[in-house]
Order: structure tokens, then C-alpha cells, then sequence
């Protein structure tokens, strides 16, 4: 994705978590654990879940399609850092901090859209068990995903295209660790009133819709779980929902403290410790938030890891098989002819 400079600046310093050089490597280590656990948790839960055909249901399917939003939405943002922490350099080009800030904000959005469709897929299963079938039809799980991914990648379009409008004149040093909204606005020498507008009224919609859809859904869930008489309908019905719940509580928050607070209120490292909990640490909870308490998830999860080991224990075997004095190409010609 290009985008056309017309400023005098072409490139910004990323300055967020490294004031001091000294904690450099040790946030470097921290942040690509983090990454690595996120991405390898994330990618298990999908393979899971397409591999195994018990979890072909609504519910593993908008998973599924959440956990691959977290592994974008994480991968936009630190593998540039942990580049620059190694190369010793905090810049990014103005392109690429567009297109960082493009894919930033259409995987954050489409997580807020499928957090809103997992809580309706909950309120169809337990207010109406009998017609969940019916309800949560493939049709209508995929015609949900496919209008998240549209709305939000036009969303997001209309974001970037507004803030490559501005323009940016001598200052171009950011004091976050990748190009987010707020800080790309205060860093113009335009006048920003549109940007923030939009921001306000097409971005808080774009936030307040899905935030709305979830709180109704859970006050219908709430009214049927007191409304259960069984003590072990209650304590399942809660436990499906607690994992989605929390993780709701801790994304809706930060990303609300953020953008929706009047920037005069913002300040510089509260505003990175709320990115980093929504950018990072979430993405990274996730996995073990959505799984340790499912038994269905754990058991394909064990199952996939069981598959696994038993291929990596095959090809061992198949290597200790063949003479040293062989090439692999004459032992797979006499596997082929015997």
C-alpha cells in the first residue's frame, strides 16, 4: 500500500518505550516472548479448530477468525519495534507508518466487531437453546464475518486517507511505539478539527455499536441465568461467558481511555501502558483465556499436539532408518520399487 507524501517530512522517530538505552534489550527479550507466545498460541487454536470437525460450530468459527485478528493486529506492530531495537534505529518511513497505521486500525476494529458477534452467538445459546440451529445458521455466520472484515477495512481506509491529507513540517519525532492516531495528530501542522470529528463520530460508532451490542446481549444472558432454577445450569452458562466477558472488559476499556477521553486529559505514558494492555497483552491472553477454561478446546489442542509428536517421532525414525552412507534419494527410489 502507497501513500503520497506531501509533506516535507518522509520519515518518523518511534521514541515510545525507549527513553533510556539501557532497557533497550531487556524490553527487546519481553516483547518478542510476548510475540511469539501470541502469534503460536493464536495459530494452535485455528489449526485446532479447523482440523478437528467437533469444533465446526458458530462459536469455534468466530474464534477461529478472532484469533487470527490477534495475531495480525500484533504483528503490525511489534516486529517493526523488535527491528528497531536490534538495528538500533527508531525510525519509520511515512509510508510505512501509514500503512502500520492503516492495518493497526482495521485488525483493532475487526476485534471489537467479533467480540460483539461471539456475545450474540452466546445470547442465541443460552436464550434460545431450542432454536440455536436455526439462528446461527453458516449463511449468517459468514455474511457477519464478511460485513466485519468490509465495514472495517473501509473504516480504517478512511482514517489513513484522512491523515495523509495533513501536513507535517518540521517535527516528526512520535512519542509512542508505533503511529497511532493521537500522536500523528498532535505531531501536524494542519488544522486536524476533520480528523478528530471523524474520530469521534465515524470511529465512535464504529466502537460504540459493538460495545452496545455486547452490553445488550449480556443483559439478556444475565436475565436468563437468574431466571435458570438448576444451580449447574447457572455455573455452566456463567463459565461460557466469564472468559468472553473479561476479555470484553479489559479491550473495551483501554481502547475507550484512549481515543474516546479528550486529548487535553492524554498523557504521554498513559496512554502507551493502555496500548501496550490492548495491543499486546491481550492479544496474548486470549489463547489462554479462551482455552484452559474450555474442555472441548483442550481436548483438540492435546489431540493436535499428540499428532504432532507422533510425526516428529516418525521422521526420527526414518532418519536413524537410513544407512549414513545413503543418499535420501536412493532410499526413497528403493521405497518406491519395494
Amino acid at each position: 500500500m502507497g501513500w503520497k507524501n506531501k509533506t516535507s517530512i518522509s520519515e518518523f522517530l518511534l521514541l515510545g518505550l525507549f527513553e533510556r538505552s539501557e532497557h533497550q534489550q531487556l524490553f527487546f527479550w519481553i516483547f518478542l516472548f510476548m510475540y511469539l507466545i501470541t502469534v503460536i498460541g493464536n495459530l494452535l487454536i485455528i489449526v485446532a479448530v479447523a482440523s478437528n470437525t467437533h469444533l465446526h460450530t458458530p462459536m469455534y468459527f468466530f474464534l477461529g477468525n478472532l484469533s487470527f485478528a490477534d495475531a495480525s493486529f500484533i504483528s503490525t506492530i511489534v516486529p517493526k519495534m523488535l527491528v528497531n531495537i536490534q538495528k538500533q534505529n527508531n525510525s519509520i518511513s511515512y509510508s510505512d507508518c501509514l500503512t502500520q497505521l492503516y492495518f493497526f486500525i482495521m485488525f483493532g476494529a475487526l476485534d471489537e466487531f467479533l467480540l460483539a458477534i461471539m456475545a450474540y452467538d452466546r445470547y442465541v445459546a443460552i436464550c434460545h437453546p431450542l432454536h440455536y440451529t436455526i439462528m446461527m445458521s453458516p449463511q449468517l455466520c459468514f455474511l457477519l464475518i464478511l460485513i466485519s472484515w468490509v465495514v472495517n477495512a473501509l473504516h480504517s481506509l478512511l482514517h489513513t486517507l484522512l491523515m495523509n491529507e495533513l501536513v507535517f513540517c518540521a517535527k516528526n519525532t512520535i512519542p509512542h511505539f508505533f503511529c497511532d492516531l493521537n500522536p500523528l495528530l498532535k505531531l501536524s501542522c494542519s488544522d486536524i478539527f476533520i480528523n478528530e470529528l471523524v474520530i469521534l463520530i465515524i470511529g465512535g460508532v464504529a466502537s460504540l455499536i459493538p460495545f452496545v451490542c455486547i452490553i445488550i446481549s449480556y443483559v439478556y444472558i444475565a436475565l436468563a441465568i437468574l431466571r435458570m432454577t438448576s444451580a449447574k445450569g447457572k455455573q455452566k452458562a456463567f463459565s461460557t461467558c466469564s472468559s468472553h466477558l473479561s476479555v470484553v472488559i479489559l479491550f473495551f476499556g483501554t481502547v475507550f481511555g484512549v481515543y474516546f477521553s479528550p486529548s487535553s486529559n492524554h498523557s504521554v505514558h498513559s496512554d502507551i501502558i493502555a496500548s501496550v494492555m490492548y495491543t499486546v497483552v491481550t492479544p496474548m491472553l486470549n489463547p489462554f483465556i479462551y482455552t484452559l477454561r474450555n474442555r472441548d478446546m483442550k481436548v483438540a489442542l492435546k489431540r493436535l499436539l499428540k499428532k504432532k509428536t507422533e510425526y516428529s517421532k516418525l521422521l526420527i525414525d526414518i532418519s536413524f532408518a537410513v544407512p549414513k552412507n545413503w543418499k535420501l534419494i536412493d532410499y526413497l527410489s528403493l521405497g518406491r520399487n519395494g
